[in-house]
């Protein structure tokens, strides 16, 4: 795979920023309102025929907001794509997008490594639609091709994946959707984030991001957004019209405030759950350590080919199944239990008791889930501090 551009941390702060130059502002403004005035007959003419000097005004919020559309701006900039959308959260972002895109008597593929309540809308409520669906194996993008039927019209995956970290290679995914030029690929990038990978570079259309993790990094705003190209996200910005999933100005402003610190907190990040997964290799009480960075993990060699840094997510799973997990993360004094990833505070879970919490032993079994699994996100703490609260734990 070639090397991809990556973000820079002066697009993280200023992308986006023009729009509010007028205000001499240099936080962007939060447009606080529900609907907009017009000055008189001509310009309402001029805006209904897309004629208006300021072409990113809108009528209602629902269909635009000058706060939302700077912090849109400054994520295609950090995606590297024409345009983006926000959403109230990841999963409208997903939803509409799928909606948009995607209409009955067609059909999708994705992996089975899936965020799960992707796989469940799929499963359960796409399905009403009489849209049909493969479930690959996990990273299986050899399958791919042979996946893909005359009515196929996308394609889903993360990468990485949540929570065994597995990263897909994106160049392949993308080759085979391209070879049948109706089917589009989308990739759920949140654990990425563009600073260590960039899906667009490598030939993805469309990247979505719960925007609630590390994009905006501080765990007090849900937000979503899906980039790609001008005509891709004008279908999905049409269709969150009339859905209605728009982002609010506040929680915008927050994830732009987000933005600006993203590169650093990453980079840290980055480096913390490097040293964090490499500890737990070698801990006796650990099993097994997941996570892309590490050689032993099965995806090492394409997220070393296309990722900047491997994230700051850890998954592991503890020797004594659920009863020694649970000890471990009773014990923990550092790490607070929480569902999440992304913020600034180290945050742990049990999967199997949390966002699995609804299945037996058997059933998490069957998909993947081990009763010791445990997922780490770590923040922005001393790693070493990350590091002796994860010995107390164990100990």
């Amino acid at each position: 795979m070639t090397e991809r551009k990556t973000i820079t941390a002066t697009d993280a702060v200023h992308a986006g920023d023009d729009k509010f130059k007028p205000y001499d502002s240099v936080p962007t403004p939060i447009v606080q309102t529900a609907t907009y005035t017009f000055a008189d007959s001509a310009e309402v003419a001029a805006y209904t025929s897309g004629k208006h000097s300021n072409p990113d005004r809108g009528e209602y919020v629902r269909y635009g907001n000058p706060t939302v559309r700077a912090v849109e701006l400054r994520l295609a900039a950090l995606e590297g794509t024409e345009d983006a959308a926000m959403f109230a959260s990841g999963m409208a972002a997903v939803t509409t997008t799928l909606f948009a895109l995607v209409k009955g008597g067609q059909h999708i593929v994705l992996f089975q490594d899936c965020y799960r309540r992707t796989l469940q809308f799929v499963k359960e409520v796409f399905t009403r639609f009489g849209v049909t669906h493969t479930l690959l194996p996990a990273g299986d993008v050899a399958a791919l091709p042979d996946a893909l039927r005359p009515e196929t019209r996308l394609v889903v995956s993360e990468s990485p994946t949540n929570p065994y970290l597995s990263c897909i290679d994106l160049e392949r995914v993308a080759a085979a959707c391209r070879a049948r030029r109706t089917v589009k690929s989308m990739i759920d990038a949140t654990l990425a984030t563009p600073v260590n990978c960039r899906p667009a570079g490598f030939g993805i259309d469309l990247v979505v991001h719960s925007a609630t993790k590390y994009l905006a990094g501080h765990n007090d705003v849900m937000a979503g957004v899906v980039c790609g190209s001008t005509g891709l996200v004008s279908i999905v910005r049409d269709l969150r019209g009339i859905l209605g999933g728009m982002c609010d100005p506040h929680a915008a402003f927050l994830v732009g405030r987000g933005l600006k610190t993203l590169a650093l907190r990453v980079e840290k990040q980055n480096a913390t759950a490097l040293a964090v997964a490499g500890w737990l290799e070698r801990h006796p009480r650990i099993e097994r350590v997941f996570y892309p960075g590490l050689s032993s993990h099965a995806t090492h060699p394409v997220a070393r080919a296309q990722m900047r840094g491997f994230g700051g997510v850890v998954s592991f799973i503890v020797k004594g199944g659920l009863t020694a997990a649970s000890a471990a993360v009773d014990a923990m004094k550092l790490a607070r239990i929480a569902v999440s990833f992304g913020g600034v505070e180290t945050l742990i879970e049990q999967p199997a008791i949390m966002s699995y919490y609804e299945m037996t032993t058997e059933q998490r079994q069957a998909i993947g889930i081990a009763d010791g699994l445990i997922r780490l996100s770590v923040g922005v703490e001393d790693p070493g501090d990350i590091i002796a609260d994860l010995e107390r734990g164990l100990s």
